[in-house]
């Protein structure tokens, strides 16, 4: 992740590593007792599955009074790259809009290809345009044109707004900062909260922003690994249930918005082959996850979810007969668990991370706090430690 913080004074190379080693020491939700069902990974992350590669730019500067163009700023653009930034083997993949006020790009030809060519990137609602432009340069940098000589490209781009935090008018994500998150993508843990693309987002009147999490399937399943990322923005704190737990209502100070407005992005990954149809059904049990978090799906809210596999690797070429493998469909009843799950647990990974923010305006938004949600839990006899 790079931190570009005005006036701090020092490089981003030292905010990389201050904020890299934040993120490893921070507690996630297991750590604090949240009972989830399933078994994770051994990240409990999307790069659990393998080959999927993470990066981020985190913008935050200013404080203040809004001056549009100036700031203050508190946004960033977060990439998600199914085979890692060195691969241009297309994807299967699938997407389902629960609810449609916002956007994801590319996703026509996604739906009548049956592919994902190239990187899912998220960002805010106003930096769409130049992320998207910024991804097809750096593509068309990255490699040669293709088998039949194009060198083209319909990214998927998608978005959540960051309006009471940041300026998002300003229009202050840069190409060089689309080029950063794709260039140093990784696997490995996942920085969590407010950071890229989730920088300035709100989850449920708490801080919001990047959560993840991961279930492996027993090996008489398969043995595969589902893996899941969020961009959450959305939610009223009176509905926030985590672990069936009312905790939106057992906390309910420091709410900020009137109505149920925002949105999430929810990114799902698998090693399991699945085709198109089928990876099109697990990206809807996306909304089971979000559910049991006390999602309703707001009319001012855009619901928008990807699911993709990293299997069949080759099937894009276009020489000759693919040779694919595919799982039965009597078989995705412990994939769509494992998206339910991870799902769930990803969101409350997000508002565990994040922590209390004040943006534009001194417009303050509070973490949720760790303290608080342990005497919750333990108050309805579901705490695990």
């Amino acid at each position: 992740m790079l931190n570009l913080r005005s006036g701090a004074g020092i490089s981003a190379l030292l905010f990389l590593l201050l904020t890299t080693a934040t993120a490893q020491s921070s507690p996630r939700a297991r750590d604090l007792g949240v009972p989830f069902d399933g078994t994770p990974g051994p990240l409990n992350a999307i790069t659990d599955v393998k080959g999927v590669e993470v990066g981020e730019t985190t913008l935050i500067s200013g404080s203040g009074p809004l001056k549009v163009g100036l700031g203050p700023v508190r946004t960033g653009v977060t990439a998600i790259l199914p085979r890692g930034k060195d691969s241009r083997d297309s994807v299967f993949a699938g997407w389902f809009t629960l609810n449609g006020n916002g956007e994801m790009t590319g996703t026509t030809w996604l739906e009548d290809s049956g592919f994902l060519e190239g990187p899912v990137m998220i960002t805010n609602t106003h930096s769409v345009g130049v992320v998207r432009d910024a991804v097809i340069a750096w593509r068309v940098k990255q490699a040669p044109p293709d088998e039949e000589g194009y060198s083209w490209s319909l990214p998927v781009v998608a978005e959540t707004a960051d309006d009471d935090l940041n300026d998002m008018n300003g229009f202050h994500v840069k190409p060089e900062h689309v080029f950063h998150a794709l260039d140093t993508a990784r696997g490995g843990p996942v920085e969590e909260g407010s950071v890229g693309g989730g920088t300035g987002m709100i989850c449920n009147e708490f801080k919001g922003g990047i959560g993840t999490s991961s279930r492996l399937l027993d090996a008489k399943f398969g043995g595969y690994t589902v893996g899941v990322l969020v961009q959450c923005n959305y939610g009223r704190r009176s509905q926030l249930r985590i672990a069936g737990v009312p905790v939106g209502r057992e906390i309910p100070d420091h709410a900020v918005r009137d109505e149920d407005i925002g949105s999430i992005i929810v990114v799902v990954a698998t090693d399991a082959p699945l085709l198109p149809t089928q990876l099109k059904r697990v990206a809807r049990h996306v909304s089971l996850g979000l559910g049991r978090d006390g999602s309703f799906a707001a009319d001012g809210s855009g619901d928008i979810f990807i699911a993709f596999s990293t299997a069949n690797p080759g099937a894009a070429g276009t020489k000759g007969l693919r040779q694919l493998t595919m799982l039965p469909n009597q078989r995705l009843n412990t994939i769509f668990l494992a998206t339910v799950q991870a799902t769930e647990e990803a969101i409350v990974n997000a508002m565990v991370a994040a922590r209390t923010m004040k943006g534009i305006n001194d417009f303050e938004v509070i973490g949720l706090p760790h303290d608080r949600l342990r005497e919750v839990l333990k108050k309805y006899n579901r705490l695990t430690n």
